[in-house]
């Protein structure tokens, strides 16, 4: 299950080209802000056409969204709230994101955010994100989102992740890993990535 996220003060740098539009309310992209009034629009005219299905399935597209930004929101700030911990005992984690990022899950493409984490040669990605377009295609497996935690050169480290909700409407993290085998994702397993990172496992 995801907890609440907890509030960082850790800053990230960003790299030339991944600029954030500081405008944007909590980091929307501008894709984003055009879907959503989209969204907005077309669930108004169903209302005022009477399309009561319509409605419904808006109403529920917009419910996920709101369950698929939860999920990407606690991913990414659990991972930047653990390496500034481990920055302030002695690390030199240097971290960098990325928004509009787009990566591709079969032959579906997910746009989010990626984070970079970077420990003298190592480099660990984060990423996390959903098709926001028809053409983008969808999440399989029954899922609201999409992810991966990747470690540079160290495949069997890395983990497929996917974003469920729960029978109580909660939303759940799983990782896929390169064994096989899948779990509900905690903090203590972003731990252990980051263990990975810091040569400490």
């Amino acid at each position: 299950m995801i907890p609440s996220p907890r509030s960082s003060s850790e800053g990230n740098s960003l790299k030339a080209g991944q600029l954030r539009d500081e405008s944007l309310p909590n980091g929307m992209s501008e894709l984003d802000e055009a879907w959503a009034a989209a969204l907005a629009e077309a669930e108004q005219k169903a209302r005022m056409s009477g399309r009561r299905d319509l409605v419904d399935y808006l109403s529920l597209k917009n419910s996920n969204d709101l369950l698929r930004k939860a999920g990407s929101d606690w991913l990414i700030s659990t991972f930047k709230v653990l390496a500034g911990e481990a920055n302030r005992a002695g690390g030199v984690i240097q971290m960098s994101s990325l928004d509009a990022h787009r990566f591709r899950v079969g032959t579906s493409t997910m746009v989010g955010i990626l984070l970079t984490l970077t420990n003298g040669v190592r480099t660990l990605f984060i990423e996390a994100g959903w098709p926001r377009t028809p053409r983008d295609g969808v999440v399989r497996g029954g899922g609201l989102a999409c992810g991966n935690i990747r470690h540079l050169g160290i495949q069997s480290a890395s983990e497929e992740l996917l974003l469920l909700k729960t029978n109580t409407g909660v939303p759940r993290w799983t990782g896929l890993r390169k064994a096989g085998t899948r779990r509900e994702l905690h903090e203590a397993h972003l731990r252990d990535h980051l263990a990975i990172l810091l040569d400490r496992q």
